[in-house]
């Protein structure tokens, strides 16, 4: 229960509705019990009276004695009916009650656990699967809602039933109330046992379902490429290897599950004949009556459910705790960006490189090597290289998605670690290398940064980023949903409406990380052309491997294996001849060669 002691600020936070629904199990319990001695009290009453009633055959007075004992049993069915709809009705209670609560701290776990997340730097999910975090806010938090609420509930009924019924059950009778419970504790462990086998073998079937539903999930993704290559007989081949896998588990967990009710029903039974077994020597002792043996074998079923639901319960528990110890690992991992000053302020947009190292903390590779560089306000600074020279990296340091490891940036002469993180990145438009857009509408992605979507705005931004004649195109214009990461638009359309999503908040600075990378050297200019209206007065770094793009900037610096290697203007770098010269040259030359063709 260590891991578990976590839950318990959320047990407190709605102990008013635990204290309720402990009330209604009190409640419905003892509904449950009255019914036995009024069944009791029915049987002894025919039994006591039916020779009274043959012996008065041929009386006219047999008639109303029978009415009067009828009346009586008639009472007593009533009043067993009524109880068991007032059982039903606390039952009722004590799901909307202690069902209800956990789904209130379900609620309450997954916008922790998804805050928590949304906190963590971006080296977090680096580190990290997917499919493995999604896992920890659905499967591994309905486990633990299972622990929360089911648990709970079947555990109070099990011991105010055992608190209220076993004293009950000795003050009638000692010796039957022995012989009730003894298969009870065989039938806890069978299911206990039973479940645990259940509970691995299911694992494994999710775990074979997860292999299926991701191979599913690559083919239909994947599937320009199966048909390119013509390979859909192997994949195919594939899926049903899968699918066999997943009916093998499938089986195995069916041949298990086949032994649960009959081993519950054969203990049940047992103990029925038991007790009617050591209820007739007590009978035929005169110690007890036959309504006795009716109200024990009441009793023996009214505790084989909660008796059973004990090693169901005690299952729960060790999964919600194996889960929760999962949740916890995450929920103890913190954020390494921790700001000193927490600094919230209107940045004029200067921002300086002072010796800047950075190594990632993942991988141990070495992006940046003592690189220095400023960039005033309002001005704009272009950062050219190879692939892995890293361009990216520095787009990733300025809005502090990771800390540099050696040196320091500033923005407006002050530290970045001092800058309030939300208020730092609400200043900042950035455009990634890999574009991702929501499935969602056009407009909402454009307006994805804005706190208060301005229509207005939103169009100028398309327009800006050369996508608005794009999108009112589409029948639905900017009301279009992308799909999943905007999979329905083409690879240029996605940066450019990327582009307008950066530019609509109006930033203090401006990033585009090889922004232009999927469009035409036609649509390049146009943009381009549009960007220089967008850069004045705003600080802006176009990172791009094309020297097109580097042209608007006023400085260049060109990378090289994390080193900068040459810095200056487009005109003082081509006088130079050096590797950016080089570059400059090979790119015109494909250029004339793509017209030509």
């Amino acid at each position: 229960m260590k891991e578990l002691s976590y839950l318990n600020k959320y047990l407190y936070k709605y102990k008013k509705l635990i204290l309720l629904g402990t009330l209604f199990v009190v409640i419905s319990n003892a509904f449950q019990i009255f019914p036995a001695p009024l069944v009791r009290y029915a049987i002894d009453l025919v039994v006591d009276n039916i020779k009274v009633y043959r012996a008065l055959d041929g009386f006219s007075l047999q008639q109303d004695y029978f009415q009067i004992f009828a009346f009586g049993i008639l009472v007593y069915s009533i009043l067993i009916l009524l109880m068991a709809l007032l059982r039903g009705f606390f039952l009722y209670l004590v799901r909307q009650t202690l069902i209800v609560m956990s789904r209130h701290m379900e609620y309450d776990l997954k916008n922790e656990i998804f805050q928590h997340y949304q906190a963590l730097p971006l080296s977090f999910y680096r580190r990290q699967n997917t499919g493995d975090l999604m896992n920890r806010i659905s499967e591994d938090v309905g486990r633990v809602r299972m622990y929360l609420g089911p648990a709970i509930m079947y555990g109070l009924q099990l011991i105010i039933l055992f608190l209220m019924l076993i004293p009950f059950m000795f003050s009638i009778s000692t010796t039957l109330t022995w012989y009730a419970l003894i298969p009870l504790p065989i039938l806890s462990l069978s299911i206990y046992f039973v479940n645990n086998i259940i509970e691995k073998r299911s694992e494994e079937i999710q775990k074979s379902q997860s292999r299926l539903s991701t191979f599913v999930q690559e083919a239909f993704s994947g599937i320009r490429v199966i048909k390119s290559f013509n390979r859909e007989l192997d994949s195919i081949h594939k899926f049903e290897n899968e699918s066999d896998d997943y009916k093998r588990q499938s089986l195995k967990l069916t041949r298990v599950q086949s032994l649960f009710f009959p081993l519950i029903m054969g203990l049940i039974g047992l103990s029925t004949i038991l007790t009617v077994y050591a209820g007739s020597a007590e009978v035929i002792n005169g110690n007890l009556t036959l309504g006795n043996i009716a109200e024990f074998i009441i009793y023996v079923n009214l505790l084989t459910w909660p008796v059973a639901s004990l090693g169901y319960t005690s299952s729960l528990v060790q999964r919600a705790e194996a889960s929760q110890k999962r949740i916890n690992e995450f929920l103890k991992t913190k954020s390494d960006l921790v700001t000193t000053e927490n600094l919230s302020r209107e940045i004029a947009g200067k921002v300086e490189f002072k010796d800047v190292t950075f190594v990632y903390p993942d991988t141990g590779i070495k992006a940046l090597r003592h690189l220095s560089f400023t960039v005033n306000p309002g001005e704009s600074l272009a950062i050219i290289g190879t692939t892995g020279s890293g361009k990216s990296t520095i787009a990733s340091l300025i809005p502090r998605l990771y800390d540099v490891t050696e040196g320091e940036i500033f923005i407006d002469d002050i530290p970045l670690r001092q800058y309030n993180l939300n208020s730092l990145r609400n200043q900042i438009g950035y455009v990634p290398q890999d574009v991702f857009l929501f499935s969602d509408t056009i407009t909402n992605n454009i307006a994805f940064g804005m706190k208060t979507p301005d229509e207005n705005k939103i169009i100028q931004a398309a327009k800006d980023a050369d996508v608005y004649n794009n999108i009112v195109a589409f029948p639905q214009g900017f009301s279009t949903r992308v799909g999943e990461r905007g999979i329905t638009l083409s690879g240029g359309q996605k940066q450019r409406v990327s582009i307008a999503r950066a530019i609509v908040h109006e930033p203090k600075i401006l990033m585009l990380d090889d922004a232009l990378s999927a469009v035409d050297t036609k649509t390049e200019n146009n943009i381009l052309n549009s960007l220089k209206r967008i850069m004045q007065g705003r600080t802006t770094i176009i990172i791009s491997h094309r020297v097109s793009s580097a042209k608007l900037a006023n400085k260049i610096i060109v990378l090289m294996d994390g080193a900068m290697v040459e810095e200056g203007t487009h005109e003082s770098l081509l006088a130079y001849n050096g590797f950016y010269k080089d570059l400059y040259e090979r790119q015109i030359k494909a250029d004339e060669i793509q017209v030509e063709e």
